[in-house]
């Protein structure tokens, strides 16, 4: 009963839950009336994140087996281990690529559907033996390029950006033969494990090496040649985003940094819009560049005005004092 006398609305609990679902419902409605152009067909689903991570653990230790891979697997049995892991994990995969299209392919026969699915997952796992090499060299950047680094074994179990690099080769894949959805899952998986943001739109050469890592940003249309290494905090970012007269942004125009070859790139350094930063160039730290620079460049910021001072002059000023008077006179004061 409320103060007033009148009969509570909530009939059991501290919740009406047929008012809440009612609620939730017209609101979804509405969204979905004003969104026409991105509605939810059909009761299929959506692929499913927390899937999607389960598979890309299976597929890291596909790829991997014996440092990323359970810890049964030995030499003996990782073959065996690796055909039915990728076996179970491309179904999966599928799956969810499946999904997607449902979403993306609206009205389109289920056959079509099928055979678009069948395609993606085919040519992925066509490509694995390729990205395997791919992150092989990755590897090695980082063991070259890191004096911590004892071995690569170290780097591939124990360094975040493998995990984000690892990520990301799988994603631009599925980006790159069109399941965008499913790729930028995968992407932000990696995100939320690492603090490493890569779009998975962004090409990023052979050799590639993120140092410490946490707050890398590189975005999605962000071109990255061979050899280059990023410290933590980097971004690669875009500068300005057109929109249109209903105020909405331009999608998929170039608009991120392009990296040649061989170009390394300090912590927190800032790097935005469709400019070049040439081959072999060097970009010191904080660095906030949003203009192309030649190659063999080394960017650096102008060298900052600052003062020492004594710290206990500034904050106890009378026992320096003593100091002093007990120098001069010839024996030390307990201060």
């Amino acid at each position: 009963m409320t103060a007033e006398g009148e009969e509570d609305p909530v009939v059991e609990g501290y919740w009406d839950l047929d008012r809440l679902v009612s609620d939730l419902g017209a609101v979804r409605t509405r969204w979905r009336e004003a969104q026409q152009h991105h509605a939810e067909y059909g009761a299929e689903g959506f692929p499913s994140r927390a899937n999607l991570a389960k598979i890309m653990s299976s597929l890291c230790g596909a790829l991997f087996p014996l440092r990323l891979g359970p810890s049964f697997v030995r030499i003996h049995n990782e073959n065996a281990f690796v055909a039915q892991t990728l076996q179970t994990a491309l179904s999966r995969l599928y799956g969810q690529i499946r999904l997607e299209l449902l979403y993306a392919m609206h009205g389109s026969p289920a056959a079509e559907i099928d055979r678009e699915a069948s395609q993606i997952i085919g040519n992925f796992a066509q490509s694995l033996p390729g990205l395997r090499e791919l992150l092989d060299t990755d590897v090695e950047a980082a063991f070259l390029g890191d004096p911590a680094a004892r071995s690569v074994d170290e780097v591939l179990i124990c360094y975040p950006s493998m995990l984000a690099i690892i990520h990301h080769r799988l994603a631009h894949r599925l980006y790159d033969l069109g399941a965008p959805l499913v790729a930028r899952i995968i992407s932000e998986i990696a995100h939320s494990r690492t603090g490493i943001d890569i779009h998975p739109g962004a090409t990023i050469g052979r050799s590639f090496f993120i140092d410490h890592g946490t707050g890398v940003v590189i975005g999605e249309t962000a071109i990255v040649g061979d050899r280059v290494r990023l410290y933590q905090g980097v971004t690669l970012g875009a500068r300005s985003f057109p929109a249109d007269e209903r105020g909405a942004l331009a999608k998929a125009l170039p608009r991120h940094p392009i990296l040649e070859d061989d170009v390394v790139i300090y912590a927190g350094a800032t790097i935005l819009g469709r400019i070049i930063i040439g081959s072999r160039s060097v970009i010191g730290g904080n660095v906030w560049l949003t203009d192309s620079v030649p190659a063999n460049s080394n960017v650096r910021q102008a060298k900052a005005q600052y003062e020492v001072t004594s710290r206990v002059e500034v904050s106890a000023p009378h026992r320096v004092h003593a100091l002093v008077d007990a120098e001069r006179d010839g024996f030390a004061e307990n201060i």
